[in-house]
């Protein structure tokens, strides 16, 4: 009788036990976020993918409730930050605010692979926009067809940097070499626009090809100048400046995204949470103004729409990378 009221007993503390974890576990979701969420950034300061990062972790932490910090990681042409959020935690505390060029370009040149689409889940585009084609000032060539006959006539003499090797300021300019006929040499920077935009502001590179919100100020300041916009229409905020197709080349069409991934293994309310408040911020009225200011577009996707445009473009890219023979330097 006594080990018959034991085992009812031990049955009844063992049930006890796991509703309490049961219950301790999904009290832990439904309280996310419970601290600060941080945005690892693969390149340096400065550049479209930080901007994206810090504009929407200042918006999205009222929403969520929790600051959100920006943690830039630069490098290896955005595996150093890939590397990072796939080996953290998968709590949803850690997430990666990724270029489109890294995610889906990167890929097709890179033998040594440090991460894998697999080891991501999306949570949400961000931002979208057309590249620009950037000219130092000093430079004498006030359009995008003089830039092509100066390298016709001196081939390899002009360079152009990019925020590294595999990026899409790499593949852009391998597309107008190839469309008008010029060679260029590539200057790679590993850890984003950042430095490549410095270097071309000192005069050690050409020119490059980018997203506005870094070139903005020094268009202005009439430090740089704008030849082209890659993309199908002209940007509000360049509203002179004409479309690669406008000047005769249709082809040179290349456009950049920004967006949130999480680790793979994050649960799916965790997910749901943060897709509906980045939904709610870049949705927002005053964070697409100011996106729209800055020569970008807010443009929200979720998960799904996400997933299908990074497979969609990993398959538009291939061969476009293998016909311009991009490699890693």
């Amino acid at each position: 009788m006594q080990k018959t009221t034991r085992k009812r007993s031990t049955r009844l503390l063992a049930t006890a036990a796991l509703a309490a974890a049961l219950c301790s576990s999904a009290g832990a979701q439904s309280a996310y976020p419970g601290r600060t969420v941080t945005l690892v950034v693969p390149t340096a300061a400065s550049g479209t993918t930080d901007f994206s990062a810090r504009m929407l972790a200042q918006a999205l932490a009222p929403v969520l409730g929790q600051s959100v910090v920006v943690d830039n990681r630069g490098g290896g042409s955005g595996s150093i930050a890939a590397s990072a959020v796939k080996s953290a935690k998968a709590d949803g505390y850690t997430l990666l605010m990724q270029y489109s060029g890294f995610h889906v370009i990167s890929p097709h040149i890179t033998k040594q692979k440090q991460w894998e689409h697999a080891d991501f889940q999306p949570v949400a585009n961000v931002i979208s926009t057309p590249q620009i084609i950037v000219l130092r000032s000093d430079l004498p060539m006030q359009t995008l067809a003089e830039l092509i006959a100066y390298a016709k006539a001196n081939p390899g003499r002009l360079n152009y940097a990019s925020s590294g090797a595999g990026s899409l300021q790499h593949v852009t300019g391998g597309m107008l070499e190839q469309q008008a006929g010029i060679k260029m040499t590539h200057v790679p920077y590993s850890k984003g626009t950042g430095p490549a935009l410095q270097d071309l502001l000192g005069g050690q590179v050409d020119l490059t090809f980018g997203t506005a919100p870094s070139f903005l100020p020094h268009v202005a300041s009439g430090k740089l100048r704008v030849l082209a916009v890659t993309g199908k229409e002209r940007l509000p905020s360049l509203p002179d400046v004409p479309t690669t197709a406008e000047v005769g080349y249709p082809q040179v069409n290349a456009t950049s995204w920004f967006a949130v991934f999480a680790p793979a293994a994050v649960p799916r309310p965790v997910i749901d949470r943060l897709t509906a408040d980045i939904r709610t911020v870049v949705q927002s009225p005053a964070f697409r103004q100011k996106a729209q200011e800055q020569g970008i577009t807010a443009d929200y996707q979720n998960p799904q729409q996400l997933g299908d445009k990074v497979r969609a473009d990993l398959a538009n890219w291939a061969p476009i990378v293998k016909a311009l023979h991009l490699k890693v330097e």
